[in-house]
């Protein structure tokens, strides 16, 4: 691997369902709205950190998983 997992499994499983429901609301409003394709984009970022375990952002701020609980 590439990469070291920085986002525990609840909060992946809350990352999946959270960019599930973003991509739905963008597919139910996709006449062009600028919200919609907000939602769509930050949707599918969440949805693919929350399946990979990995987070960019969490890892630039230098969060890490705490392996002994």
């Amino acid at each position: 691997m590439f990469y070291v997992k920085n986002v525990p499994n609840w909060e992946r499983v809350l990352r999946v369902i959270m960019g599930l429901m973003s991509l739905g609301f963008a597919v139910m409003n996709r006449g062009g709205s600028s919200l919609a394709i907000g939602a769509g984009i930050v949707g599918a970022i969440l949805a693919m950190s929350g399946l990979i375990g990995f987070c960019p952002m969490c890892a630039m701020v230098g969060r890490k998983l705490d392996k002994g609980h």
